[in-house]
C-alpha cells in the first residue's frame, strides 16, 4: 500500500501528539502536593527565635512576619510561596481553628481582605511568628491579636 503524503502527516502528527501526552502524565501534576516534613519547617523557624523585627524583612537577621513565613517554608520545606500575609492567606485552602494542624498558616487583621499579621501554627494553641518583639513563640489567641483565619500549605506531617 503506498502511502501519500497526507498519510504520512497525519501518522507523524498523531505520533508528536501521543508523545506530548504520555510526556505530560508523567510529569507530576502539583508541587504542593508533595509531603512536606513538619519537623524540618519546625527547626527552622525555632532557629529564627529571637531575632529582630524588620518591617519588609525577609531574614535571615531580621524578620517581618510574612517574611518569617516565607523563609521558613523555603529553608523548611523548599516551598516558595508568596510575600505578603495577605496574598498568602488569599492562596492558600482555609481550615476552621478545630481541624488546625502544625506548619499552617495562623492569620490576623480586621478582616479576610486586611489581612495585617501572619504566624506558624506549632501545635498546642501556639504559633512562632515575627512582630514588634521579634521571632516569638506566643498563643495563638492572645488578647493583642485578632484571629481571621487559617490555612493550609501544604500537605505537612
Amino acid at each position: 500500500m503506498k502511502k501519500t503524503l497526507t498519510d504520512i502527516i497525519l501518522t507523524l502528527m498523531a505520533t508528536v501528539a501521543f508523545a506530548i501526552a504520555g510526556f505530560a502524565i508523567t510529569q507530576p501534576t502539583d508541587a504542593s502536593a508533595a509531603t512536606m516534613s513538619y519537623d524540618k519547617i519546625h527547626k527552622v523557624a525555632k532557629a529564627q527565635l529571637g531575632k529582630p523585627y524588620g518591617w519588609g524583612a525577609t531574614g535571615p537577621s531580621r524578620f517581618d512576619c510574612s517574611g518569617f513565613t516565607s523563609y521558613v517554608y523555603k529553608k523548611g520545606a523548599s516551598k516558595k510561596i508568596p510575600r505578603t500575609a495577605q496574598a498568602q492567606y488569599n492562596k492558600y485552602k482555609h481550615v476552621s481553628y478545630k481541624n488546625i494542624k502544625k506548619g499552617d498558616l495562623v492569620f490576623f487583621g480586621g478582616s479576610k481582605r486586611s489581612i495585617s499579621h501572619v504566624g506558624l501554627y506549632v501545635g498546642n494553641g501556639r504559633m512562632i511568628d515575627s512582630q514588634n518583639r521579634g521571632v516569638v513563640t506566643e498563643a495563638v489567641h492572645a488578647p493583642w491579636w485578632h484571629a481571621v483565619g487559617y490555612a493550609r500549605v501544604g500537605n505537612v506531617e
